[in-house]
């Protein structure tokens, strides 16, 4: 949760980070905790339902303010820096949404530490049999992480998918099964994050995510590429992957396993690291369930309300002074309106 509000301006901006070390690529070790901007915005942004923007008679839920009125659309936002830390303390007035380049009104302007329910992807071909130990204690990282209400499910994949442990509050429940693991055989990637999103249908919370952690590129699946991102864009799901590469790779799925990933990830606002080592594994995941606590929720009444059924693009951008770093901003690139 962000820091309580100091009565500081912007230009006296306080970086206050918790040194938990991990290693990057083309980085040194970073902290990999929160960044916290204390502002007077955010005094506005807290002092009540009414100076907030919020929809009166809706409770400041995101997963209730989604489900309350089919004309509202949810966009959750990460804002990270430069070394992978979330950036919290914004307040609403730091945001500016867009709807097909057109602004749009934020109703609703959240930073609650909802829970999550998340489903881990994981890759269990011959290939990850050197790199389950480290893969199992980044499950671990991961979920403690999150919030303690988090649900979880596990799917694990080579020649195709299964799903290893169903919904559970239990950490544990997952990294027991991974103890049995036994990797061998191809890499059937889109089938198991198709798999995944089609879980994800039964998710206790508003809010979802795929966590998918693979050392190569798709050479197995029955979906294909074009159908899978096609689903993805259809989803309100978020997704992030971890991928760690061999030097020298043999074929060309291999080859376009990073650019894969990264392609699904941007869909929706996630984000794909590339790690150069499965040692740093653990530190990735724990970033990763860090960032998903402290996100950002914008909701919106799309000023011109079509039931077209077409995709519609949305963009995120922030207001700052001039004297902040750059911090990058992620969020759902667009979402399909339904049809009466």
């Amino acid at each position: 949760m962000p820091p309580s509000v100091n009565a500081i301006s912007f230009r006296a901006l306080i970086f206050s980070c918790v040194l938990t070390l991990a290693t990057w690529p083309g980085h040194a070790q970073t902290a990999i905790d929160d960044v916290h901007i204390p502002s007077r915005a955010m005094d506005v942004a807290r002092a009540g339902p009414n100076n907030a923007g919020s929809i009166p008679g809706v409770r400041l839920r995101p997963a209730e303010v989604l489900r309350a009125s089919v004309d509202l659309v949810l966009v959750p936002v990460s804002i990270t820096d430069d070394l992978h830390r979330p950036v919290v303390g914004l307040a609403q007035a730091n945001f500016q949404l867009f709807e097909n380049k057109k602004p749009q009104a934020i109703k609703h302007f959240s930073t609650e530490d909802t829970p999550v329910s998340v489903g881990i992807i994981l890759d269990s071909s011959g290939s990850m049999r050197d790199k389950m130990d480290r893969a199992r204690d980044a499950v671990s990282q991961f979920c403690a992480a999150g919030n303690p209400q988090d649900e979880f499910f596990l799917i694990t994949f080579s020649d195709e998918p299964r799903i290893a442990s169903d919904f559970t509050t239990s950490p544990d429940n997952l990294t027991n099964e991974l103890i049995y693991a036994n990797p061998k055989g191809r890499t059937a990637l889109l089938d198991a994050i198709h798999m995944g999103i089609r879980k994800l249908r039964q998710a206790r919370y508003g809010r979802k995510a795929l966590l998918v952690i693979s050392d190569g590129g798709d050479n197995h699946s029955h979906y294909t590429e074009r159908e899978v991102k096609s689903e993805i864009r259809e989803s309100d799901v978020m997704i992030y992957a971890m991928g760690t590469y061999d030097r020298w790779v043999s074929t060309q799925e291999e080859l376009l396993g990073p650019e894969l990933l990264r392609d699904v990830t941007e869909l929706t606002g996630g984000q794909a690291f590339t790690l150069t080592s499965p040692s740093e594994m653990a530190a990735a995941a724990r970033n990763i369930g860090t960032q998903l606590r402290h996100q950002y929720v914008l909701a919106y009444r799309p000023q011109s309300a079509v039931r077209d059924g077409k995709w519609h693009k949305l963009t995120v951008k922030l207001k700052l002074p001039k004297n902040l770093p750059f911090f990058h901003v992620a969020a759902r690139s667009g979402y399909y309106a339904g049809t009466e």
